[in-house]
């Protein structure tokens, strides 16, 4: 049995509160490792090392802060297919979709990697007589980031890059469910020559998340994870005095229109619905066809490729689906869901209840389940279900369809599949969501625009990479400076205005 460690001064660190969590192989259901859970004194320790260590990195200048990120990027493609290795083997997704997770977080890398230019503030000489004003963005100092156990190397890397290019010391607490490839970027982050105690990695649970929301070094806190535990974090670091970027639920609508191509819009479907299980926030698990006709070609078209999917561990090769969900526990609440829908009066189409896979008996396998006829009343329609199960609702009218997305409480992405431009660009300028595709069923955007959800799937007023990141992760400070040319007399006691 493999006991794991954080990462604390550049060192791999035994736990010393006794407390551990179990690391499961979802495809098999055996514990392959123990993760240590820190106390509040082992990240109090984390905080003091890098606070000592931040100065001396806030003085190195961007440019060659850069380098080291430059280096990272180097090193992540050197270990690309070892670090997908590892977070399939803790998750369970697919080695493709592994290796995807790893190059979405290299590219919000590579985007940091531009920070001498992101950082430079702003000067208007003579603003009065002998007077310039001029503004500097400088590091907050010790931040810290909560990471979610889908996206284990992505999102560390999404609040990690920009927030040590920016100069600050960073400590991320990720989910204690797949562990290791936080702790291996770690390693590699130090490999690349970032000093000792500016990237530390703390394992824990809510008694780590509570003395870092209570740390008064860490200044700012970044989150993924579900909208309770979202609004928690949110409204305890706040009243902290941190700084603090929440994101948490979603049910993403894809609302697809009697002019789409059916078969485009029912591949989309299914790679957007199914793809890495459903555990995805931005995944879509809420189809919106509009009038009966085209849910009737919609469903038709769905139930085939529902039905074909395949469903193994990673180890099966690159041609499985989706793999399994990460724990039992998940499992169970994606099957008693599923119950709930079928008891509430929707149609199951597609029934993946009985699945199983034989060898992997005890492995967190769910099969793929399609609904038609729900409605939004249902939970399954108003709950994140975070599993591989894709709802239809049918409506009426265009309108109907956009109400439906309008009027959820979570609002992080949405999509609309047609051929009128007219259709896509009211659906676009109207929805009332953080991130909006046409004809693309999951709109992720790149390194360089900023991710980010409205209503209940966010809490903060600045979105995650791009470049909000360097907003959040530095503060401004303005100076107006004036050079006298010769001596002066006497003080002044009141404001002068500027001539």
């Amino acid at each position: 049995m493999q006991e794991l460690t954080h990462y604390i001064n550049g060192e791999h660190v035994t736990g010393k509160s006794g407390r551990f969590a179990d690391v499961y192989n979802p495809a098999t259901g055996e514990v392959q490792a123990k993760c240590p859970l820190a106390s509040k004194d082992e990240l109090a320790k984390a905080v003091e090392i890098a606070a000592a260590a931040q100065p001396a990195w806030a003085a190195v200048n961007p440019q060659r802060r850069a380098r080291v990120l430059m280096k990272f990027v180097d090193l992540l493609n050197r270990d690309m297919d070892k670090l997908a290795e590892a977070l399939s083997r803790e998750h369970g997704k697919t080695f493709p979709d592994a290796k995807g997770d790893v190059q979405r977080g290299l590219e919000v890398v590579e985007y940091c990697i531009g920070a001498p230019q992101m950082l430079k503030g702003e000067f208007t000489d003579s603003a009065g007589p002998g007077i310039d004003i001029y503004s500097m963005r400088q590091p907050l100092g010790v931040t810290a980031g909560i990471t979610p156990f889908n996206f284990p190397a992505m999102i560390p890397m999404w609040m990690f890059a920009p927030a040590i290019a920016c100069g600050n010391a960073f400590i991320l607490k990720p989910s204690e469910r797949d562990p290791s490839v936080p702790l291996m970027l770690a390693e590699l982050m130090e490999e690349a020559g970032l000093p000792k105690g500016i990237l530390q990695v703390v394992n824990g649970d809510k008694e780590a998340v509570d003395a870092i929301l209570h740390h008064p070094v860490i200044q700012s806190i970044g989150f993924v994870g579900s909208t309770p535990i979202a609004e928690y974090i949110y409204s305890t670091g706040c009243a902290n005095g941190k700084r603090v970027q929440c994101f948490g639920g979603a049910k993403n609508h894809m609302i697809v229109m009697p002019d789409a191509d059916m078969d485009q819009a029912a591949d989309a479907l299914v790679g957007a619905g199914y793809g890495a299980a459903g555990e995805r926030c931005m995944a879509i698990s809420v189809a919106v066809p509009v009038g009966d006709e085209t849910a009737d070609r919609l469903i038709e078209k769905l139930i085939p490729r529902v039905e074909k999917l395949k469903v193994g561990p990673y180890t099966a090769g690159d041609d499985v689906d989706y793999g399994p969900v990460v724990t039992a526990a998940a499992k169970e609440n994606i099957l008693r869901l599923v119950q709930s829908g079928v008891d509430q009066g929707a149609k199951l189409v597609v029934d993946g209840r009985d699945f199983s896979l034989q060898g992997y008996e005890d492995g967190f396998f769910v099969g793929p389940h399609l609904f038609d006829n729900v409605t939004k009343d249902m939970d399954i329609y108003k709950k994140e279900i975070f599993g591989p199960v894709l709802s239809t609702v049918r409506a009426k009218t265009y309108e109907e369809a956009l109400g439906l997305a309008m009027d959820h409480e979570y609002g992080n992405g949405t999509a609309i599949f047609t051929r009128d431009g007219d259709t896509a660009r009211d659906f676009a300028n109207r929805i009332n969501i953080g991130m909006v595709g046409i004809n693309v069923p999951i709109p992720v955007p790149l390194a360089y625009h900023t991710f980010g959800g409205w209503k209940k799937s966010a809490f903060g007023d600045l979105n995650q990479h791009g470049p909000d990141a360097f907003k959040f992760y530095t503060r401004t400070k303005t100076i107006t400076s004036r050079w006298p040319s010769g001596l002066k007399e006497g003080g002044e006691f009141h404001f002068k205005p500027m001539d």
